[in-house]
C-alpha cells in the first residue's frame, strides 16, 4: 500500500470556508498538499487525473476568493473536479471515486451542494452558469442561497457551437456573469479549429486595461512554456473592430492572459473581479495539464485517463489481456477496408484515440477528420461527405452520438445518405456511469426510416460488419460495439459482407427461444449451458440487426417455440419493442406465445464495475437463467449432475 502524502494545511480543511484564514502564502502551500493528496487518491481509484492537476491552483483560489455553494462554481465537464470535492467536505472519501457507492468522477447535484450543476459532456457550463445568474435576479429559490455564478471551461470546450451560444445569449443579456477560460492547449486530443489558431495569436503582454492595476502582481508576462508556445494577444484580427476581442464582441469584458499556477497572480484577480464586476466577464487562465505530477506531464495524453497506478513511477496496473478490444478491432478492420477503397475516409469528434481512429490518421491523413468537441458539426460534414461521393465512417461513442442525434435524423437519415455510424462504449461502461453509459442508441437509431441498426456479438461479428457498413450504399448504416476487451472467440483475417437484415441460430433447443442483440450473446450462451444440466435446452440466437429485423427468424423461433426472449444492452424502446411490434403486427401473440424482453432498466445506473451495473440491470448471463424459469413458469430444477 502507498503512503499517503503528508498535508498539516489540507488536514485543517473541513469546507471551504476553513480557508479563509489562511494567508496567500499558507493558499500556496495548501495547493502543493492538495495536488498530492490528488495524485494519491487516483493511484488508488484511477481515473481522470491530468485534467485535475492542471486547475489545482485554480481551485484554490476560487474556493478561497468565493463563498461556495452560495456562489455557484461549475466545472465544464468536471472530470477536473477532483480537487473541487477534496476540499468540500469529500476527502475521507475521494479514494472511492468511481466505485460502486462510492464518490462519481463528476460533480453531481446529489453528492454535494457544492456541486450546483451536474456535468460530464462538455460545453454546458457557461449556459448553466448564465440559468443560475438570471434565476438570482428573478429571485429564484435555492436551498443555498444566490451569489455569483462562474462557470470554469476549457478551450477545447470552449470550441463547441453551445459554448459560443451561451456567451452570445449571455452578452445580449449583460447580467453578472464570470468565466474563467482554462487554456491548457490540450483537451483530451490537441485542440483543432480556428479558436485554437485565434487564442494562438493572443500575446501575453497584452494589458489588463482597468483591471491591471488594481491586480498587483498580475503582469501579462508569462513564464516559459506559456511566452513561446502560445503567443496570446487581445486584439482582434485584422478586419474586425479595432481594439475589439472576439470575447469583447460577444459582450463580455477579457482579462488574461494570466498564469494559472501563479497565486500571486490568481488571488488578485479574481479579488477584483469579484468585487467590481458588473457584467459578463472572461478571465483568460492559462495552465499545465498533469501539472506537478512528471509521468503525467510526460505523457501524450497528460493522464487524461488513467487506471490504478504506482505514484513514483506513474506506471499503470493493468490487467493481462486475453482477446483485443473492440476499439481496436475496429480501427484494424477500418484500415484494411480502407486500404481496398480510397473513398474511405473517418471522422471523429475529439476522440481520434478513444475510438481507435489515430492509427487510420497516421496511415490517411488526408482522410482522417477530427472537428473538434463537436458533434453536431461532425455528423453534418459526415453527411456532406457522403453526399459528396465518399464512404464517411463517423466514430462516435454512443453517448456522445446522442449530441449529434437532430443532425443524425435531418442531414443524414431523411436524405438517406450513407453515413457510416461506428458506436463506440454502447451498453454500461462501469466506472464512468450513467452519464457515459451508452444506454438510448438502439432506440433513437432504430426509430428512424431506412437506417440500418446492427450490434456486435462478438470481436469477429464486429469485423464483419465493418466490412458490411464500407459495402453499403443505400442509406446509413450503423454498428454498434461495448468498451473492452472481446471474448476471445478465433479472428477471420478479413471481415465478410453480411446479408442485411438476416441473423443466425447459434444453438438449436426447445421450448424456450434466447434472441440476443449484442455482446449479450456470450451470457445467453452461458445461461443455455447452466439451464441444460437443469433438463431445459434452450434455442440461442444472434439477432444481428435490429434494423432491419428478420422477420422469418424472429416468426420462425415464435411458431417452433412456446416462449421467446429477446435480450440487448440498451434502454425500453430498442430491439425488444421492434421484436414486439412485430409478433404483434403478425398475430403471433394469438397463438399464446409467451414473450419477454430483457432491457436495461428504466433507471439511470450509477457508477461500479460493470459486472456490477449488469448485475444491477438484471443482464448477467444467472438473470437470463432466471428469465427462462419465469417464463415458462417453473422453478429451479436441480443440477442433473448433482
Amino acid at each position: 500500500m502507498q503512503d499517503t502524502p503528508k498535508t498539516p494545511l489540507l488536514d485543517r480543511v473541513n469546507t471551504p470556508a476553513d480557508m479563509k484564514r489562511f494567508s496567500d502564502g499558507e493558499l500556496t502551500q495548501l495547493a502543493h498538499e492538495l495536488r498530492q493528496e490528488t495524485i494519491s487518491a487516483v493511484s488508488v481509484t484511477g481515473g481522470h487525473l491530468g485534467a485535475g492537476l492542471g486547475v489545482v491552483e485554480l481551485t484554490v483560489a476560487l474556493h478561497a476568493v468565493f463563498d461556495a455553494p452560495r456562489d455557484k462554481i461549475i466545472w465544464d465537464v468536471s472530470h477536473q473536479s477532483y480537487p473541487h470535492k477534496i476540499l468540500t467536505g469529500r476527502r475521507d472519501r475521494i479514494r472511492t471515486l468511481r466505485m460502486k457507492d462510492g464518490l462519481s468522477g463528476f460533480t453531481k447535484r446529489s453528492e454535494s451542494p457544492y456541486d450546483p450543476f451536474g456535468a460530464a459532456h462538455s460545453s454546458t457550463s457557461i449556459s448553466a452558469a448564465l440559468g443560475f445568474a438570471v434565476a438570482r435576479d428573478l429571485g429564484g429559490a435555492c436551498d443555498t442561497g444566490h451569489g455569483d455564478a462562474i462557470a470554469v471551461i476549457g478551450d477545447g470546450s470552449m470550441s463547441a457551437g453551445m459554448a459560443f451560444e451561451a456567451m452570445n445569449n449571455a452578452g445580449h443579456l449583460k447580467k453578472r456573469l464570470i468565466v474563467i477560460l482554462n487554456d491548457n492547449e490540450m483537451s483530451i486530443a490537441p485542440p483543432v479549429g480556428a479558436l485554437s489558431n485565434y487564442l494562438s495569436r493572443l500575446y501575453a503582454e497584452a494589458p489588463f486595461q482597468d483591471l491591471k492595476a488594481a491586480a498587483k502582481g498580475a503582469i501579462g508576462f508569462l513564464p516559459e512554456p506559456f511566452r513561446e508556445g502560445a503567443k496570446r494577444a487581445k486584439e482582434m484580427l485584422k478586419g474586425m473592430a479595432v481594439g475589439g476581442t472576439l470575447f469583447e464582441e460577444l459582450g463580455f469584458s477579457y482579462v488574461g492572459p494570466i498564469d494559472g499556477h501563479d497565486m500571486d497572480q490568481l488571488l488578485p484577480v479574481l479579488r477584483t473581479v469579484r468585487q467590481r464586476a458588473t457584467g459578463p466577464i472572461l478571465i483568460h487562465v492559462m495552465t499545465k495539464k498533469g501539472k506537478g505530477y512528471a509521468p503525467a506531464e510526460a505523457a501524450d495524453d497528460k493522464g487524461h485517463a488513467t487506471g490504478k497506478f504506482n505514484v513514483i513511477t506513474g506506471e499503470q496496473k493493468k490487467a493481462p489481456t486475453n482477446a483485443p478490444s473492440y476499439t481496436s478491432v475496429f480501427s484494424d478492420a477500418l484500415l484494411q477496408v480502407a486500404a481496398d477503397d480510397p473513398q474511405v475516409c473517418a471522422v471523429t469528434a475529439a476522440m481520434p484515440d478513444g475510438t481507435g481512429l489515430s492509427l487510420f490518421a497516421e496511415r490517411y491523413p488526408s482522410r482522417c477528420f477530427d472537428v473538434g468537441i463537436a458533434e453536431q458539426h461532425g455528423v453534418t460534414f459526415a453527411a456532406g461527405l457522403a453526399a459528396g461521393g465518399m464512404k464517411p465512417f463517423c466514430a462516435m461513442y454512443s453517448t456522445f452520438l446522442q449530441r449529434g442525434y437532430d443532425q443524425v435524423v435531418h442531414d443524414v437519415a431523411i436524405q438517406r445518405l450513407p453515413v457510416r455510424f461506428a458506436i463506440d462504449r454502447a451498453g454500461l461502461v462501469g466506472a464512468d456511469g450513467a452519464t457515459h453509459a451508452g444506454s438510448f442508441d438502439i432506440a433513437f437509431m432504430a426509430n428512424l426510416p431506412g437506417m440500418v441498426v446492427m450490434a456486435a456479438a462478438d470481436e469477429a461479428e464486429l469485423k464483419h460488419m465493418v466490412a458490411t457498413a464500407a459495402a453499403y450504399d443505400d442509406g446509413p448504416i450503423a454498428f454498434r460495439y461495448p468498451r473492452g476487451e472481446g471474448t476471445g472467440v478465433d479472428m477471420p483475417e478479413r471481415g465478410e459482407v453480411l446479408e442485411i437484415g438476416k441473423g443466425r441460430i447459434v444453438a438449436e433447443g426447445a421450448r424456450v427461444a434466447i434472441l440476443s442483440f449484442g455482446t449479450r450473446l456470450s451470457h445467453s450462451i452461458e445461461a443455455r449451458e447452466a439451464l441444460m444440466a437443469k433438463g431445459i435446452t434452450p434455442t440461442v440466437a444472434d439477432a444481428r440487426f435490429a434494423k432491419p429485423l428478420d422477420e422469418d427468424l424472429i416468426l420462425s423461433l415464435a411458431r417452433d417455440h412456446e416462449a421467446l426472449i429477446t435480450i440487448e444492452e440498451g434502454a425500453i424502446g430498442g430491439f425488444g419493442s421492434h421484436v414486439a411490434q412485430l409478433l404483434a403486427e403478425k398475430g403471433v401473440f394469438d397463438t399464446g406465445l409467451k414473450f419477454r424482453s430483457m432491457v436495461l432498466p428504466d433507471i439511470f445506473i450509477d457508477q461500479a464495475s460493470p459486472e456490477d451495473m449488469y448485475a444491477v440491470a438484471k443482464l448477467s448471463a444467472a438473470d437470463i437463467e432466471a428469465k427462462v424459469f419465469e417464463v415458462l413458469n417453473v422453478t429451479a430444477i436441480a443440477d442433473k449432475r448433482a
